[in-house]
């Protein structure tokens, strides 16, 4: 491995990496929910902070200690997909789209593949912009490799812009295909940013999740263009990725712990007189995400059937 896979002071992550903690539900940063980081004095409640992702050097799951994998996969069932059978379940979805194999590479037996270099054809009665507008989810979705492929989550190896396998990666190769000038481009890659999402439980996979499909876009962006991309595009495109990729208990459809509340609404004022407020009258707070095309906030309930 070169270059850090996950880099906090990065251009396009220290300039929005505020946003990228944010919990659109809760209108406060996300939580760890996990106390693999106690000895930090950092609990499952505790909020995501750039102080503490500092105090326990962000990493991706392949730089991790042997130790703290296996305790990972043995508290928290966490197993990350080789790039491979990510790229062959991707491959799947597409050919049932397309009607045919093989549409954004080939797949060799080594577990390699070859990326296909003609312009992607679509089938009759279907654009390249329905393709970059289809809703696509990632459940648990870890460091989000199904989306976006900057690096093997099992092996840490990077792989090559041109070569990426996530669904969101084919999105940008047809916007790039098929649009001529930036401004189409950065207008069909944030559509195709709107219509992709994840959820994951555990903050700091959903951090990395965040940065790695920023970082994904800004590295297509500047291929594309060169130079870097400017700060309100980062920070827009942010906004929607903390929106789309959401901290969540799959089981419930809410925040962790159903709502992290604040010593007020656990009966307890401010100086800890009792309120006559009990703690289960107060609601679970359920996961908000954002319908784009209809320009409005619905709860992951009420909406995931249409997803």
């Amino acid at each position: 491995m070169g270059a850090k896979l996950i880099d906090l002071d990065s251009y396009p992550v220290e300039i929005a990496l505020n946003i990228l903690l944010q919990d659109k539900t809760t209108r406060k940063n996300i939580i760890f929910a996990t106390d693999i980081y106690n000895s930090y004095s950092i609990d499952a409640k505790t909020r995501v902070t750039e102080k503490t992702l500092q105090i326990i050097s962000l990493q991706p799951r392949v730089e991790k200690s042997i130790e703290e994998k296996a305790e990972r996969t043995k508290t928290k069932a966490e197993v990350f997909t080789p790039s491979w059978i990510v790229n062959q379940m991707n491959n799947y979805c597409d050919e049932d789209w397309f009607g045919r194999k093989a549409v954004f590479n080939t797949e060799n037996e080594d577990h390699t593949w070859i990326t296909s270099e003609e312009k992607i054809q679509f089938p009759e009665g279907q654009s390249w912009q329905d393709y970059v507008k289809l809703r696509r989810l990632e459940i648990t979705c870890g460091e989000a490799p199904f989306v976006v492929s900057r690096y093997d989550t099992a092996t840490g190896e990077e792989i090559p812009v041109k070569d990426r396998v996530g669904f969101l990666d084919r999105k940008l190769r047809v916007v790039s295909e098929n649009t001529e000038t930036e401004e189409e481009w950065l207008k069909w890659s944030t559509k195709a940013l709107q219509s992709s999402y994840g959820y994951e439980y555990q903050g700091d996979n959903l951090v990395i999740a965040r940065i790695n499909v920023l970082d994904s876009l800004c590295e297509y962006r500047d291929q594309r263009f060169g130079g870097q991309t400017n700060e309100k595009q980062i920070r827009e495109w942010a906004n929607i990725i903390a929106w789309n990729f959401w901290q969540m208990d799959g089981f419930t459809g809410c925040v962790p712990f159903g709502k992290i509340r604040e010593p007020e609404q656990l009966g307890l004022g401010l100086y800890g007189e009792d309120t006559g407020i009990e703690e289960d009258d107060q609601p679970d707070e359920e996961c908000k995400i954002r319908d784009w095309r209809g320009d409005k906030t619905l709860t992951y309930n009420s909406m995931k059937e249409g997803i």
